[in-house]
Order: C-alpha cells, then structure tokens, then sequence
C-alpha cells in the first residue's frame, strides 16, 4: 500500500493525529513550565522569609545594645537615634527594595555606633554583656549573609527562567516580573565586624 492510494479520510486522520500530538506536547509543556515557574516563585519566597527571620533576630538584640552602650556614653545620644530610627525603619520595609535600602543604613548606622562607642570608651570593651551582644549580632550578621545568598541564587535562577526563550512566553501570560537581588553596598559588607585587639 503506498502513500497515493491512502484515501483522504486516512490522511485527515493522520493530519488530526499529528497536529493533535502536537497540541498535547504543547499542552504538557505549558503546565510544566508553569508549574516550575510556581515553585520557583515559592523558593523565592521562601529563603526571603528565612533572611527576615535572621533580621528579625539582629533587629530584637538592637535595643539591648543600645542599651549597653548608653550606660558608657552619654553623648552618642544622636547615633543612638539614628539606630533606633533605622532598625524601626526596616522592620517596618514592605517590599525587598525597601528592606534592602533600610538593611544598608541600620547597616551603616550600627557601624558608626559601635565605631564611636568602643573607641571612645574603651571600658565598654570589658563590659560582658557588651561582648556577648557584639558575639550574637555578629553571629546573626553572619546567618543574614548566608541567607542572603541563598536568596539571590535563587532570584537569579527565577529572573533567567523569566527572561529565556520558550518560558518567556508563559511568564509573560502569568504576568510574573523579575525579582530584586538583595544587596548591600561594599562598605556594608563587613558590618558590624567589631574588633577589640588594641
């Protein structure tokens, strides 16, 4: 049987297979691709939330800190407040955009408190609840770092499947946009890294 006495029944039905074929592959894709892009959004979502949990942490040994530190200084009063002000600031950011920019100035704030206060007095670097506050907001500077990273991987993994041809399409359909890296100026980078060697 050869392909010219196929009547034209059979090669509808064979057209119709294939472009049927075609549809469900089509189909199949769409769903994956969209069922990828859901779990990529909540990856997102979810290693952001475990970075503001970390903040939280640093944001809760803030006022115990400032605390210490008035009890040496009464005249940093002014850098005590920019702190106070900053920390409620980014507790208070609703977006990364704002989180990120409120991180960098109660990042910088922070820095120069404890910048002035250990070098002003320097009795406060004998001071144990000091110590042990400067231990635990280093620690939480470290988790926030790690946390950080593990937040931007995975926005850049999110903002390429966005942007690469086929899924493109259906990130555009869903309406998704790219999300914000969280970063940090350069000079931020080391905050709140207190040294007492003299």
């Amino acid at each position: 049987m050869n392909f010219l006495s196929l009547s034209g029944a059979a090669i509808g039905g064979i057209v119709g297979g294939a472009i049927a074929l075609i549809v469900i592959i089509i189909v199949i894709w769409y769903i994956s691709t969209r069922n990828k892009f859901v779990a990529l959004k909540n990856d997102v979502e979810e290693s952001y939330s475990a970075m503001d949990v970390h903040m939280k942490k640093r944001y809760d040994l803030i006022p115990n800190l400032v605390s210490t530190c008035k009890g040496y200084s009464k005249h940093e009063s002014e850098t005590m407040t920019r702190v106070t002000q900053a920390r409620a600031a980014a507790i208070g950011a609703a977006t990364p955009e704002q989180k990120a920019a409120a991180e960098r100035e109660l990042g910088a704030s922070l820095h120069t408190l404890l910048n002035a206060v250990v070098e002003q007095y320097p009795n406060l670097k004998a001071d144990t609840q000091f110590n042990n506050l400067s231990a635990q907001l280093e620690s939480c500077e470290h988790e926030i770092g790690n946390s950080r990273k593990y937040y931007n991987a995975k926005v850049k993994i999110f903002n390429n499947k966005i942007e690469m041809f086929p899924s493109s399409i259906v990130a555009r359909n869903m309406r998704l946009e790219r999300k914000p890296y969280f970063e940090i100026e350069e000079q931020e980078r080391a905050v709140p890294r207190v040294s007492f060697d003299d």
